[in-house]
């Protein structure tokens, strides 16, 4: 095979298709725009998007998707933070003193990673399975 003889395959190129050049080619006339109506017309396309002056969907739908407004609430806890605080009963503001979590935080949610060798008492704050299991096997208690 040598650069010169190089073609394309039998069928993969095709002529362009021009439209409006008479009966013969199959195209002429109205040259596959059909008859009257906006589509037909030159320079007869919407937007996109557009419903027919109905409001449209991307109007009609909220703009927030599926993101949790309340999630950024929620701080996470590592297990070995709730450790190393000195008190025996814990809830938010104990967490917020002590600069575990942020000022802003609503809720406190605490996730098994690192270990806990002593009995707390957690109020008002959520627990995973595993980390409300290690607490439990500590000594300590969950409150909800």
């Amino acid at each position: 095979m040598e650069l010169n003889n190089i073609k394309p395959a039998d069928g993969a190129k095709k002529d362009k298709r021009r439209v409006g050049r008479g009966i013969g080619s199959g195209l002429g006339k109205t040259a596959g725009r059909g008859h009257k109506g906006q589509k037909s017309r030159a320079g007869g396309f919407h937007k996109v998007g557009f419903e027919g002056g109905q409001m449209p969907m991307h109007r009609r739908l909220p703009k927030r998707g599926f993101v949790s407004l309340t999630k950024a609430d929620t701080a996470r806890v590592r297990l070995a933070d709730i450790a190393a605080i000195g008190a025996d009963e814990i809830d938010l503001l104990v967490l917020k003193q002590a600069g575990v979590v942020g000022a802003g935080a609503k809720a406190a949610r605490v996730y098994l990673s690192g270990e806990i060798g002593k009995a707390v008492k957690l109020r008002g704050i959520a627990t995973t399975k595993g980390a409300r299991a290690a607490i439990e096997a500590a000594g300590g208690s969950v409150g909800e």
